[in-house]
């Protein structure tokens, strides 16, 4: 009997309706593709994604989309067959700065995935959270209220680089930024004005904040990491240097400076009638790299010289300053007493030597000491009156 009824149940079970598959929306299929997502980060982390700035910015995506999906019933219906790791009880509240925050909103800043696959993780020319701010931050300038103070200053800087007393290089993008500091930032002169107590950014590198001044009449406060960045995104960034490490002129250099060239005062022994009449007055004023015993060497030979052997009155060694701007300085100073002369070489061409000047000795020197000081813009000689004015 036994026997007949396991028969008869075999053969009804071949008309049993099969199981049917289980079928979902499209929406559904993108609800747990997107959750599946969160959960290998769960795997690969070790903890549940969380919100922050600070925080990559996939993860602060999967937050947002598992913080979405806990609160959404239906959602949450649907994926809690599939959450063998308690996830959905794990969702990170969001911080009362991105209690806003919209998942298509940062999904936007995600615009450039490419691959086929649509994974979340190849990207190509996506900017990190701290580069965007960065770039928010030197965007975001207020106008500087107190720019009387610093108008000089800015003056002052551009006076030093026109006479060779600055000069700008690359900047180096790892160095501390110090108070007192001077830049160029997208063709602006930037100034730091003040700086904040250093503190550790949670990746470990240490930070200040910056009131930044540009000569432009505006004012930003960053973080000297963000200026950092600024200046290194932009080609044309430079850093201006302090007025002169050290003495200007000396004999001795002292450590850290790097010599730049000699100014040198020459006079003729020449027989012209015209420089034999203003001996005493007539100088040679130029810069030199290289010692200024071999640039006379030739003298005798050579038209800018005269033609004639000459001696040295006087030199200034220097140091950290552009020669040939500190040159093309020097005879603009003493330009109305340039010596208006035309000789011929040794080929019988006439020559017209340009760093000839009738100007005292005591001159020079007066305009090497404001060339020192600072106070050398605007002033020129006067020969009339044998004086600087």
């Amino acid at each position: 009997m036994s026997d007949d009824l396991d028969d008869l149940a075999a053969e009804l079970a071949e008309f049993d309706a099969p199981e049917k598959p289980v079928t979902r929306s499209a929406i559904e299929e993108r609800v747990i593709a997107g959750f599946e997502d969160i959960q290998r980060f769960f795997e690969r982390e070790g903890h549940a994604p969380l919100h922050g700035e600070d925080k990559d910015i996939f993860e602060r995506l999967y937050a947002v989309r598992l913080e979405r999906l806990a609160s959404n019933p239906e959602h949450r219906l649907l994926l809690e067959p599939f959450d063998n790791t308690g996830l959905l009880s794990m969702a990170a509240e969001p911080p009362n700065d991105e209690a806003e925050i919209d998942l298509d909103d940062l999904a936007a800043d995600l615009a450039d995935i490419e691959g086929d696959g649509g994974d979340i993780t190849s990207l190509k020319h996506v900017r990190s959270v701290a580069e965007k701010r960065a770039a928010e931050e030197i965007a975001n300038r207020e106008p500087c209220k107190d720019f009387d103070r610093f108008k000089p200053l800015f003056e002052k800087v551009q006076a030093d680089l026109d006479a060779g007393l600055r000069t700008t290089r690359p900047p180096e993008t790892s160095a501390e930024i110090d108070a007192g500091s001077f830049y160029i930032l997208s063709g602006q002169k930037a100034y730091v004005a003040e700086k904040g107590e250093l503190f550790k950014q949670d990746y470990g590198d240490w930070d200040a904040r910056l009131r930044v001044v540009f000569d432009n009449g505006t004012e930003s406060n960053l973080l000297m990491r963000s200026l950092h960045r600024a200046m290194s995104k932009d080609a044309t960034s430079r850093t201006i240097s302090d007025p002169v490490a050290g003495p200007l002129f000396s004999d001795a250099a002292v450590e850290g400076d790097e010599a730049s060239g000699i100014i040198y005062v020459l006079r003729s022994k020449s027989d012209l009638p015209i420089v034999a009449e203003n001996r005493e007055l007539l100088h040679k004023i130029g810069v030199t790299g290289g010692s200024v015993e071999r640039r006379i060497a030739n003298a005798r030979l050579d038209p800018t010289f005269l033609l004639a052997d000459v001696e040295i009155v006087t030199t200034y060694e220097l140091y950290n300053i552009n020669r040939v701007k500190l040159e093309n300085l020097l005879h603009r100073v003493f330009e109305r007493a340039r010596l208006d002369i035309e000789i011929k070489d040794r080929f019988g061409y006439p020559v017209t030597p340009r760093e000839w000047f009738l100007v005292p000795l005591f001159a020079i020197d007066e305009a090497v000491e404001r060339i020192r000081d600072g106070s050398i813009k605007g002033v020129s000689y006067d020969p009339e009156r044998a004086l600087l004015t």
